[in-house]
């Protein structure tokens, strides 16, 4: 375990980049004329201890995140992860409201301990619990909303769990633009309104690609690469085997004819030099007879 964190923390000290949006600067400024400048850099701690999760938990996977930009609401954290599996995924989104949740209730227990300490950690800690909090609703591109992505796509496939993270995007956007204009008969709150427009766009965006069908997997064979195995018969479509590729897995095709005879054996890269000359609804008997 303690060398698992000497080699993240090498990577935080030797390869860790940092980015600053321009907007970061202005909201910095902005807070320190309203004599907030103390909560504002208290938040950006937090919010990188945030991201500084995610790239531990994918140093676990072995993946590589390794840049973090300060953005005015928070950070934002970006690498390589191409072709993580969706368990590893997972993992990774928990991280950082991981992170959060444990600094908050850290500071209970020292305030249990050291009652003298609460003036100077509270916001801290209550600003640790609220990025954790809001960071598991389930809304994409929030981490609750990544772990409902996933977690859909293992049961109904990427496409569906597309759909399903949009709409529920769309519901939260829309849920708090109805606050926002609820709460203009009282008193303006700008941020619950730009948090809803950071939620339309990241429903409206699209959400997660679709991942597309890979050929060349020497980076992942480099991390191990688990191989799934599917049997289908001899009438099954090319469109309904596209169904069974998963991301994070090699997937190989058992192909059998109407009676139930072996036919033979397609490997992921021959199912897509298939699928670039035949159409999608061609039964992949057909198609294998001609190999």
């Amino acid at each position: 375990m303690s060398g698992t964190y000497s080699r993240f923390w090498g990577k935080i000290r030797g390869r860790m980049r940092f980015a600053v949006h321009p907007l970061f600067l202005l909201f910095g400024a902005f807070y320190a004329c309203t004599g907030r400048l103390f909560l504002f850099l208290i938040s950006t701690l937090v919010a990188v201890m945030h991201e500084c999760g995610h790239a531990f938990a994918a140093a676990r996977c072995g993946y590589r995140l390794d840049k973090v930009v300060l953005m005015p609401y928070g950070a934002l954290i970006s690498g390589d992860i191409d072709g993580i599996g969706l368990k590893d995924e997972i993992f990774v989104a928990l991280a950082g409201p991981f992170v959060n949740g444990a600094t908050a209730l850290l500071f209970v227990a020292l305030w249990w301990l050291f009652p003298e300490t609460y003036a100077y950690t509270d916001t801290a800690a209550h600003a640790s619990a609220a990025i954790a909090a809001v960071n598991l609703l389930p809304a994409y591109p929030l981490d609750g909303g990544r772990i409902l992505y996933c977690a859909a796509a293992q049961r109904a496939g990427e496409r569906a769990a597309g759909r399903l993270a949009r709409g529920i995007g769309l519901f939260f956007a829309l849920l708090l633009l109805g606050l926002f204009v609820y709460g203009c008969f009282f008193s303006v709150n700008l941020t619950i309104l730009f948090f809803s427009a950071f939620l339309f766009a990241g429903a409206l965006g699209g959400g997660r690609p679709y991942v597309r069908i890979r050929v060349d997997y020497a980076r992942e064979r480099k991390r191990g690469l688990e191989v799934r195995r599917v049997a289908v018969g001899a009438d099954c479509t090319l469109k309904r085997m596209l169904s069974f590729l998963r991301r994070g897995k090699y997937v190989e095709f058992i192909v059998y004819d109407g009676q139930g005879g072996y036919l033979g054996e397609l490997s992921e890269e021959e199912f897509a030099a298939i699928l670039e000359k035949e159409s999608i609804y061609a039964p992949v008997g057909s198609c294998f007879l001609q190999k």
